[in-house]
């Protein structure tokens, strides 16, 4: 039996893509011993991969700061006598703890971004739009060129089931009944990445409209809290959920959704690890940078062709143009998307 160390902080959807890959290798390695190395907020996402595989889970800001707290968690790991070190993230942290193991005689192995690729494909007057390598794929080569190759092949997280609704999460939502329960996610981390909130209101209104349909909303941050409860209490049929369930059972009720409308985030790939159809809008950003999530197609997202998008591969840029002209989309576009997906189930 092997031990493998898989390595990635952050950032949320970035680690969700893990997912996928870790239990493809889970599975195609059942006599290796296989340790995620994380963040501790992010444990319930590897919460129901197979037996031979672990979370290990830290607090870089309070147990291992620095330099030194790097050498202290390497120290650590160093008594778990891995044999196979994959580096999922290539930072300056990551490559610390590598560099340990390379020089301490282990396999090691680093993602390799495509920087140069995303540069161009976000470069001004770049018509030759074309798909980069998806993080799934770039995550299955780290553990190609450590000697560990796989075939990516996953469902959700909780097999050919839905995750279980606790007694807490039904007091927020309520008992399904028939109706579509459909999830919207209206935020992300960047503007370039948000569809505006005035647009997306009209989204909701008219979905709080429909009898036979309720709507939850996901985020986090107190603003972003604020702004949906506020919604919720405008509209019938619309429930926040935000900062209201654990993460664990935020990902079992997404499972229970029949649709999640959600921005280039992390929610987009929570849903896509439970297996629940994902309508995504993009704005700066493009599936073709390699973060659309797993098993989604380009068919399911809403998308403004413009020559000057994609401009970033996060959204983290400010509009060359100051207008933000690629999230001017109109409400009825994405409704008309919503209607012709749920008629689909």
């Amino acid at each position: 039996m092997a031990k493998i160390l898989l390595i990635r902080f952050s950032a949320f959807g970035d680690v969700a893509m893990m997912v996928p890959i870790v239990h493809s290798l889970a599975i195609q390695y059942p006599q290796h011993d296989i340790t995620v190395l994380s963040r501790v907020q992010f444990a319930p996402l590897f919460a129901t991969m197979p037996s031979n595989t672990h979370f290990l889970g830290v607090d870089l800001t309070r147990d291992y700061v620095g330099l030194k707290g790097l050498n202290k968690l390497y120290k650590e790991l160093r008594h778990r006598e891995f044999e196979f070190v994959a580096d999922f993230h290539g930072v300056l942290r990551s490559n610390f703890l590598r560099l340990c193991f390379c020089l301490s005689g282990r396999k090691t192995a680093c993602i390799h971004k495509g920087r140069k690729a995303k540069k161009r494909l976000t470069r001004m007057g770049y018509h030759k739009l074309k798909p980069l390598k998806t993080s799934f794929q770039r995550y299955a080569d780290v553990l190609k060129r450590v000697g560990l190759p796989i075939y990516p092949h996953f469902t959700s997280i909780y097999g050919t089931s839905k995750g279980t609704l606790h007694k807490d999460t039904l007091d927020v939502t309520g008992a399904k009944d028939g109706e579509h329960w459909i999830g919207i996610a209206p935020f992300a981390t960047y503007k370039g990445k948000i569809y505006p909130l005035d647009k997306m209101q009209k989204v909701i209104e008219s979905l709080s409209m429909k009898k036979q349909c309720k709507v939850f909303l996901f985020g986090g941050g107190d603003s972003e809290v604020e702004q949906m409860e506020g919604w919720s209490r405008q509209y019938e049929n619309v429930i926040s959920v935000a900062g209201k369930l654990p993460l664990a059972q935020e990902l079992a009720l997404i499972s229970h959704l029949d649709l999640m409308v959600s921005m280039d985030s992390a929610n987009m790939h929570l849903a896509s690890l439970v297996n629940t159809p994902v309508l995504s809008i993009w704005g700066a950003t493009h599936p073709y940078a390699g973060f659309l999530g797993w098993n989604q197609s380009e068919t399911n997202t809403i998308q403004k062709e413009l020559p000057c998008r994609p401009c970033s591969v996060f959204g983290n840029k400010p509009c060359r143009f100051n207008n933000y002209d690629c999230l001017q989309i109109q409400p009825q576009s994405i409704l008309k998307k919503i209607d012709g997906l749920l008629s689909c189930k």
